[in-house]
């Protein structure tokens, strides 16, 4: 039965697009299906940020063709895990939960790589180049060690 992965942020332009594009680069699609989507609903219909799509071409993984979307209670429905980035995805993702099943699907994605501390991927919107190349290397760490979980 194939998995459903959904990774949550913001703007669902800068972080959520990298996880999704790296996580997509490492799983069979006829066995885990991912797709990521913004607490906010600001650029629905964009596409990535470009220095997400940068980054993502230097380490070879194309998330051209992703479009901007805005998380909906029914996600909950269609996702098996969903992964925010930070604490105000995580409150923002649990306030539309509508009960506990819903709410155990909900986690920080570096729970993965640090278990239970609830530390948050950065946002690099306003930052530089070296914080997409951070933001890059944590999740693909955090995906290396989902994809051994799915």
């Amino acid at each position: 039965m194939q998995k459903k992965v959904l990774m949550v942020c913001l703007g669902n332009i800068c972080r959520s697009p990298l996880a999704e594009g790296i996580l997509k680069d490492k799983v069979d699609p006829s066995l885990v299906y991912v797709d990521s989507a913004g607490t906010a609903g600001y650029h629905v219909g964009e596409q990535p940020d470009p220095r997400s799509i940068a980054i993502a071409q230097k380490h070879l993984i194309d998330i051209t063709n992703q479009k901007c979307r805005q998380f909906q209670v029914t996600d909950f429905d269609n996702f098996d895990f969903i992964f925010v980035m930070d604490q105000s995805n995580y409150q923002n993702v649990l306030r539309l939960a509508r009960n506990k099943d819903d709410r155990m699907k909900v986690d920080y994605i570096l729970n993965l790589s640090h278990p239970k501390k609830n530390l948050e991927v950065p946002d690099p919107y306003y930052g530089g180049d070296q914080g997409f190349e951070n933001v890059f290397n944590m999740l693909n760490k955090a995906c290396d060690i989902l994809l051994e979980k799915l």
